[in-house]
């Protein structure tokens, strides 16, 4: 029998703790036999590792930033994620369209009527069915006031221009993150990051577990 390919998403501002809990996702699968990918956005292949380094680092304004974000996607998509759902696998990847519209939309402001057009653009899988486009089936987020993000990121390494935004600015993107979420509540699973890490764990596990998808 054909086992289905499944694309799970962490999502969360940055200094949220998704890290931690990728990697245990990713051995509770390979636990029970699946084959998994793990993946993150921007990067996942050559061309988009690359795109990344100018994203993260780079000054550019807000609309040539999300061209470059789809431009890595599309890319990402061909050649890691559609691949490998095909073959069956468990597809984890840190971060995918929901960041573009929370950090490009409605951190810097960038029309969210355009995103949308280019979410449908870069996202669009024929086999799908008309007007219908990739999407993952279980978007994480790690849920985090950013005065907190904020602080679990100052002692961290020297920061890339998105972790050295202003507190403000993260606001502003776990509001983008909280409009995805309402426009796709079941899509969701809103995880509490403020809790210790092994209470976040067993979220994690529970709403994964909740779905079917692990014993």
């Amino acid at each position: 029998m054909a086992i289905n390919g499944l694309f799970i998403s962490f999502e969360g501002i940055d200094g949220a703790g998704k890290s931690t809990h990728l990697q245990a996702l990713v051995q509770a699968f390979r636990a029970q036999g699946r084959a998994v990918t793990l993946t993150r956005e921007p990067g996942g292949t050559v061309l988009a590792e690359k795109l990344r380094t100018l994203i993260l680092n780079d000054a550019m304004d807000a609309m040539t930033e999300a061209l470059l974000v789809f431009a890595a996607r599309r890319d990402h998509l061909q050649q890691v994620i559609e691949p490998a759902l095909a073959r069956g696998e468990v597809v984890i990847a840190d971060r995918f369209t929901d960041a573009t519209f929370a950090y490009q939309g409605a951190g810097r402001g960038f029309d969210l009527k355009m995103l949308s057009t280019l979410e449908h653009w870069v996202q669009t899988v024929p086999a799908l069915g008309i007007g219908l486009i990739r999407q993952p089936d279980l978007t994480v987020w790690f849920d985090l006031p950013a005065e907190i993000a904020a602080l679990r990121l100052s002692g961290a390494r020297m920061p890339d221009k998105f972790e050295a935004e202003s507190t403000e600015f993260f606001r502003r993107v776990a509001d983008g993150y909280q409009c995805r979420m309402v426009a796709c509540p079941s899509r969701f699973a809103r995880i509490d990051a403020k809790k210790a890490r092994e209470a976040v764990w067993l979220d994690v596990l529970s709403a994964v577990q909740s779905r079917g998808w692990l014993e």
